[in-house]
């Protein structure tokens, strides 16, 4: 490699900020570089460019499967709302009036009622049951639709927050409050096991708060996972909303007893922001780490002295030998320097790349490097389907044990007050606290620790202390508490 070439590597890699240095610059860099989206003018809003949108379409197609395990059938409605529409659940309504976009004319003329481009659909889904559900024999029905919504944010930042993302979102609707319920805890951990088991990302399963709950909802349970600085981020939520939507909407059934009974709903979604938590989650200096099951490329092929002979057909052999073991892989062709197109499948987040040189095809083999370890195998030619195939795997759960490990060692447990402060002020992460379930304690708790706030109550109860950690008044639940993006 000429002297040259080595200089533009090194400035190739030095372009991504060291998450120690700035976290958040980490993030921007990363995102950037590996071209995962871009700016637009619309403010607030972001192109996502193939790469990243590679991603969202195997979270798609992967949640999707599973859902549809459960029963679950795919539904579009409508991006507007009209404002009557909107204004029927009261709760509801004032929770995300201050994110709604609102549409006022029509060509040229005046709306005789502006509608609201939907930053949720609960309220069509309702009005929408209450013309087709009739009978208990039209229950349940579970549906889901894939789409974008649109909430007037004021801080946004790629897939973490801005205005317009895509998203999936279930509305279910059910003859009675334990089939509701049932449902709303399977859609938990339907996110639960596949945030664990196709993204690698450890999560804490549990119930919001009810100041942390979704606007009209009865119930809200959430997955929480931990990033690599320490805050939390709310990955996917489930929400029981009773008869509350059924009452105002006049979704009501003939049961068996033939009365007429009110029906009871639930809504769960999860959205592109799970692009952010693998990235913050799996990340590193170098740029993306993708687990294995959700990246797009899981191998790439880099050839070696490509201008000797027969290189680039053994290069291209190598690689019909990993796709035919369904693998999914690409081959770097480009006129660059090795040096370079490592970096490059680094930065990508390509889980294993496979070199292949002269002297490696003398010896029928190849070197293989994860991107997790940087780890370095030198396998045969012969059976390099079965070998990668096997090596994925072993790197899929590496990662997910790599990330638990990290997360274990950034959850605390605190029994006083001076100790729930130490550990907020200092040390990043979750920390395991009692509380009293009232809101002053959470509010108090929010303003004087910079912005800590309840996470969930776990499903997984510990008693940790008798009182709450903060007012010291009898305590009713375990929480995991925590700043958060």
């Amino acid at each position: 490699m000429r002297r040259s070439d080595v200089a533009k590597d090194k400035k190739f890699v030095e372009e991504i900020t060291s998450m120690e240095e700035d976290f958040a610059q980490w993030y921007t860099d990363v995102v950037k570089k590996a071209e995962l989206t871009g700016y637009t003018q619309v403010k607030g809003c972001m192109v996502i460019k193939p790469a990243g949108f590679a991603i969202w379409e195997n979270i798609r197609n992967e949640l999707d499967r599973r859902f549809k395990e459960t029963g679950v059938e795919n539904v579009y409605l409508p991006c507007l709302i009209p404002e009557s529409l909107l204004q029927k659940e009261k709760d509801h309504v004032e929770g995300f009036a201050p994110e709604v976009a609102w549409v006022t004319m029509g060509g040229a003329q005046q709306l005789e009622e502006r509608m609201c481009v939907r930053p949720t659909s609960e309220t069509l889904f309702s009005d929408f049951y209450a013309k087709d559900v009739h009978s208990y024999r039209d229950l349940p029905k579970v549906y889901n639709q894939w789409c974008s919504v649109l909430r007037w944010e004021k801080t946004t930042r790629p897939f973490l927050r801005s205005r317009e993302f895509l998203w999936q979102e279930g509305h279910t609707v059910h003859a009675t409050a334990e089939e509701a319920e049932e449902r709303t805890k399977q859609m938990l951990n339907v996110y639960a096991d596949f945030a664990e088991e196709f993204l690698a990302i450890p999560v804490v399963r549990g119930q919001k708060t009810e100041k942390e709950k979704f606007a009209g909802a009865t119930a809200t349970y959430t997955i929480e996972a931990l990033m690599h600085d320490g805050k939390a981020l709310q990955c996917g939520t489930s929400h029981n909303f009773g008869d509350g939507f059924a009452q105002a909407f006049g979704i009501q059934y003939v049961d068996k007893d033939n009365t007429l009974k009110y029906c009871h709903q639930t809504s769960w979604g999860m959205t592109t922001r799970m692009i952010g938590a693998l990235i913050m989650v799996h990340g590193d200096d170098s740029g993306l780490k993708l687990p294995p099951k959700v990246a797009p490329v899981q191998a790439m092929v880099i050839p070696i002295q490509m201008n000797k002979e027969g290189v680039l057909e053994s290069a291209r052999a190598l690689k019909d030998a990993l796709a035919a073991a369904g693998i999914r892989v690409k081959i770097d062709e480009a006129d660059r320097s090795p040096g370079w197109k490592f970096s490059d499948q680094e930065m990508r987040g390509i889980p294993v790349r496979l070199e292949l040189g002269p002297k490696d095809i003398e010896q029928g083999r190849c070197v293989i490097v994860r991107r997790d370890t940087r780890e370095k195998i030198t396998a045969p030619l012969e059976g390099i389907g079965e070998t990668v195939a096997q090596l994925l795997d072993t790197i899929q759960q590496d990662m997910f044990e790599a990330a638990r490990t990290r997360t274990e060692q950034m959850t605390y447990s605190a029994t006083t007050k001076e100790e729930f402060s130490e550990i907020a002020n200092t040390r990043p992460g979750f920390i395991k606290a009692m509380w009293c379930g009232d809101e002053a304690c959470e509010n108090a708790i929010k303003d004087e620790l910079g912005g800590v706030t309840s996470r969930c109550m776990p499903f997984a109860q510990e008693h940790l202390a008798d009182t709450c950690i903060w007012c010291g008044k009898s305590a009713k639940a375990m929480v995991y508490w925590g700043k958060a993006y």
